[in-house]
This record gives structure tokens, sequence and C-alpha cells, in this order.
């Protein structure tokens, strides 16, 4: 499947949770229910995904974690806040640049109307 058509579905999902919970709840529901989405629709999806580091050729004791990794190929950040900064963009430019991924996904699930929430992200071309 193509980090497109995943895309796709990932969209659909989107709209689904909100349309179901509105805005106002902790990133967790909605992460739970995207996750759920998305593996009803018979996506491959992983939820909290540690991911680790390296820094000068070491293996750091630290790392991050993704919120959920569609098909080993989509990252998907989840933000449920009032405004999304700057650096929750460039954040999701980090996790696809350390990960190697083509694709990421931004959705804040805090606003009226979720088309203004979903952001896409493209290793390389940022």
């Amino acid at each position: 499947m193509h980090e497109n058509e995943i895309s796709y579905s990932i969209r659909g999902c989107i709209y689904d949770v909100f349309n179901h919970f509105g805005p106002g709840l902790l990133e967790s529901v909605y992460e739970a229910a995207l996750f759920e989405c998305l593996s009803q629709k018979g996506l491959s999806v992983e939820q909290q995904v540690p991911v680790g580091v390296s820094y000068l050729n070491t293996q750091l004791p630290v790392g991050f974690r993704l919120d959920l990794l569609v098909e080993k190929k989509v990252i998907i950040e989840v933000k449920s806040v009032e405004l999304l900064a700057p650096v929750h963009h460039k954040q999701l430019i980090t996790y696809l640049k350390l990960t190697g991924c083509k694709l990421g996904i931004l959705v804040n699930f805090n606003c009226e109307e979720i088309e203004q929430g979903i952001f896409r992200k493209v290793n390389g071309l940022c």
C-alpha cells in the first residue's frame, strides 16, 4: 500500500473520530480511537512505538515514542492543544528524518473544524 492510500484512510478515520467525540478530550482518547478505527479498516497499526536514537555512533539510553505508526510507513502525531506551535510541526519532521519514513500526519483534535487541524509532512521536502 502506498503512502497516499494510507493517508486517505487515516484522514477518513480522523474525521470519524472527530465527528464522534468532537474537541476537548485528552490526546490519549483520540490516539486510542484512531488506533481502533485504523485497525478495523484492516491496516497494520502500532501505538506508542519506541524509537531509539544514536549520537556520535553511540546508541543513547533514551529515545522517543511515535504516537501511531501505520503500515510501518506513515507516522501520526496526535495533539489536542489550543493552538499548534511551530515546534509541533518541526517535531514531526524530526521524527520523519530519524525513522526514515516518508510521510507524517500531524493532527490537532482541539479545533472547531477538523480540516483546520490536519497537516501532512513529507520527509525531505520540508
